[in-house]
């Protein structure tokens, strides 16, 4: 009686999944294009630091310009660690104008290095990742080693 009811229920199972496929037709249409629409424009997306001192943070920046007719808003940003601090308005950038994103490298470990910062925006294209990247050359005077703990004095010894 098991096996008859689980090779009834096994079709029924099949063909609620092949149901549940969609067809490209079953598609919404894409939204039309509003030709006034931000649009995001950069003036690069990548900096290259080159080789910078350990220990001296260093920044770069940006430039966003609203190449649409609507105003343009950076809803976030976000860098790939916490190394790397960024400072950006939160106010919406209107037609033709311009704002900038700095992003502050702490160069805090010696080595080749490559971070991102994600910006989204209500604009074309979205999200964009721009990048930073350079060689934290080692610390010349890197600190001493700290001295060896002093050895405990021998006790007296002990008078019978």
């Amino acid at each position: 009686m098991k096996k008859l009811i689980l090779l009834l229920v096994l079709p029924l199972f099949a063909a609620i999944q092949l149901n549940a496929q969609t067809t490209p037709a079953a598609q919404p249409k894409a939204a039309a294009v509003n030709p006034n629409a931000p649009v995001a424009k950069w003036d690069k997306m990548v900096n290259d630091f080159g080789n910078i001192a350990f220990g001296v943070p260093k920044s770069a920046e940006f430039t966003l310009t609203n190449a649409g007719k609507e105003p343009l808003t950076i809803s976030s940003a976000r860098a790939s660690c916490g190394c790397t601090g960024l400072k950006y308005s939160q106010e919406p950038i209107q037609a033709g104008k311009s704002t900038t994103i700095s992003a502050t490298y702490n160069a805090a470990t010696a080595g080749v290095f490559t971070k991102t910062i994600t910006v989204t925006t209500n604009a074309d294209p979205n999200p964009v990742v721009l990048q930073i990247k350079g060689t934290v050359m080692p610390n010349p005077n890197p600190p001493a080693p700290a001295p060896a703990p002093a050895a405990a004095p021998a006790p007296a010894p002990v008078k019978k």
